[in-house]
């Protein structure tokens, strides 16, 4: 096991630099919200009925998913994330199709982009290049180009939400946002100081999960309205990240058909390490409660129970200050395996596959 106090011992491990680019968030999100600040889109002349977001993998796809959580009670279209080779049939001129592929060259969202072209939906793309910019271009669709990175979008979400987020404001279908983003940036400033990689593991509650999780089977319980897509991010932050198969539902929806699961061999049930999503704020008190009687029930049969609490103001603060904390989780994680956390062998695998 690689110690988590040290500092030059965890630097090396991770080659590309997925942590620092996580310290940085603060600078990257500022960097997102700059980029779309003079992109101009022509005028929304069309009503919207649904909003439906092309987009793969933990950066794009995700990204959707933080609107669809952060704005449930405020955007009148339903959004849909559309992650595969083809679009749903209602896909109209009424849709307002977001086409995000961080690298341009994603195979399922170029499928569903010339689909989405041929309905005469009101098309905006966000990308870093490749062939998605070179198709819009072609076809006068608007595109935010943004910067390519390492090419790991799961770490670029500044990048990606923020943009999108912005976008819906310029269209006139949300409030401007502005001002949680920038209470957001500075939070990820704070929140930083407590869990960066020279904290050592006594103060640093992200190393203490990261170690806790040694030997388990991550399972991660959000909630409605707000933290189901955040725990969706710590799902996907497992696999790619700490290179862990992972597991996450959502309060209440779980306690009707999974939660008699639980009563699987306690062999197998002591495998699991929950990881409970907790706001005091934006959780009801009927969620509260159901959060306290899962604990109560789960504490003695899985293998750990841990709850992780949001801070700050706003709900987008608060949503994001669980999505920093389990993107360093699930970076310490592998790290203190001896594993560099940035590398998706399998992934990669699985494209040359695909080529051939």
């Amino acid at each position: 096991m690689v110690d988590l106090n040290d500092v030059k011992a965890i630097r090396a491990l991770d080659s590309m630099g997925s942590l620092i680019t996580t310290e940085n968030y603060d600078k990257q999100f500022k960097e997102g919200l700059d980029l779309v600040a003079n992109f101009e889109l022509p005028p929304l002349n069309r009503e919207i009925h649904e909003i439906i977001l092309l987009g793969t993998g933990g950066g794009s796809s995700v990204a959707g998913g933080f609107l669809r959580s952060y704005l449930f009670d405020e955007l009148k279209q339903p959004i849909i994330i559309n992650q595969g080779y083809n679009i749903p049939a209602f896909v109209d001129k009424n849709t307002l199709v977001l086409v995000t592929s961080h690298s341009g060259n994603t195979e399922e969202i170029l499928s569903a982009y010339e689909q989405a072209k041929k309905t005469g939906a009101y098309m905006v793309a966000l990308t870093a290049g490749g062939k998605l910019a070179e198709n819009c271009k072609n076809d006068g669709v608007p595109c935010l180009i943004v910067p390519a990175d390492i090419g790991h979008p799961r770490r670029d979400l500044g990048y990606i939400f923020v943009p999108l987020l912005v976008m819906l404001h310029k269209l006139g279908l949300i409030s401007d946002k502005t001002e949680e983003i920038m209470e957001t940036i500075n939070l990820f400033t704070e929140l930083n100081k407590k869990l960066n990689p020279e904290v050592p593991v006594e103060q640093n509650h992200a190393k203490q999960i990261a170690i806790g999780l040694y030997g388990h089977i991550p399972l991660i319980y959000g909630s409605l309205d707000y933290y189901d897509s955040v725990a969706w991010r710590w799902k996907n932050q497992f696999g790619e990240n700490s290179k862990l198969m992972a597991f996450y539902n959502v309060i209440p929806n779980l306690h009707h058909d999974e939660a008699v699961g639980w009563d699987m061999p306690e062999d197998l049930l002591k495998k699991f390490y929950l990881i409970m999503l907790r706001d005091d704020e934006l959780d009801s008190p009927k969620i509260k409660k159901r959060k306290d009687i899962t604990a109560d029930i789960l504490k003695e049969r899985m293998g750990h129970v841990e709850f992780v609490y949001a801070t700050g103001k706003s709900r987008l603060a608060r949503m994001f200050s669980l999505v920093y904390l389990g993107d360093f989780v699930t970076l310490y994680a592998p790290i203190y395996r001896g594993v560099d956390p940035t590398p998706v062998e399998v992934i990669n695998l699985f494209k040359r596959k695909m080529a051939e």
